[in-house]
């Protein structure tokens, strides 16, 4: 069986992903408003009522902003950590929320969600991985480091979001101030080019099929840039940069070819399962 990938949006303006199979799909973040959420599913052909659980991976208003409204409209469960719960503000009648452990696979559908931790600077930050049977595809966005745990998992991925937000040289050159700078790159902050290319190099398995560089910086990167880098070295896996703008096509990653939505005719072959 198949899953189905999209970035809805990437950036520090707000994150979403959504990844499904035929039958549910899951959100992880909501950092855009319900409406924009709704319109681009709907650009894409993809049913809101497929959507059976939004997952949080930490507290930033660009990761949760759109969750309430979102979740209380379509009745939309909501799993999250106790501690990132906190910065949610939502009504308890209003919203099913559900709590995620770490390393403990939660079961939606055909779906399975496992979560674990990562390096940023937010209470209780965490990456994903969704698999659907022999099909697994990461969220790794918001990453100060490359951890053991996001080699392991990435490295067992055929396809990922991950994030590529800064480029040495641009950051080192533009006008944040030092204390900005310096919280992006010490550890607990964010992913470079540099750093996401040598995951990348260094991990990716022989059949990766996709990868989605996200959470560029507005500022101190170029999509222009990290696409010729990556593409330098892509070695069959397809390199898409997703937008802080708009929604990317949705991105069929599997080996049996099934219509959702509009995801047909974007289908890309895989390589080796």
């Amino acid at each position: 069986m198949s899953l189905f990938i999209t970035s809805l949006n990437s950036g520090s303006n707000g994150n979403c992903y959504y990844i499904g199979n035929e039958h549910e799909a899951v959100l992880v973040d909501v950092g855009i408003s319900c409406r924009e959420t709704e319109k681009r599913m709907k650009r894409l052909g993809l049913d809101i009522r497929k959507v059976k659980a939004i997952f949080i991976s930490h507290e930033h208003s660009d990761h949760i902003s759109g969750v309430p409204i979102l979740a209380k409209k379509h009745k939309i469960p909501v799993y999250i950590t106790p501690k990132t719960l906190q910065y949610l503000h939502v009504s308890p009648g209003d919203h099913e929320v559900l709590h995620f452990i770490a390393y403990q696979p939660v079961i939606i559908g055909e779906l399975t969600i496992t979560a674990f931790p990562k390096f940023h600077d937010a209470i209780e930050p965490h990456s994903f991985v969704i698999t659907c049977r022999d099909v697994t595809v990461g969220v790794f966005t918001d990453i100060g480091s490359a951890c053991e745990h996001l080699i392991s998992h990435f490295s067992k991925c055929h396809a990922a979001f991950l994030e590529a937000n800064y480029d040495d040289e641009m950051l080192d050159n533009g006008g944040y101030p030092y204390h900005l700078k310096r919280r992006i790159r010490g550890g607990n902050g964010h992913l470079s080019n540099k750093q996401a290319l040598e995951l990348f190099l260094t991990h990716k398995p022989p059949f990766m099929s996709h990868l989605l560089l996200s959470h560029l910086s507005k500022n101190n990167n170029s999509p222009e840039l990290v696409y010729e880098l990556f593409s330098a070295h892509a070695n069959g896996t397809e390199i898409i940069v997703a937008s802080r703008h708009e929604e990317t096509p949705v991105y069929q990653i599997g080996y049996t070819e099934i219509t959702i939505g509009r995801a047909k005719q974007l289908v890309f072959e895989l390589g080796p399962l």
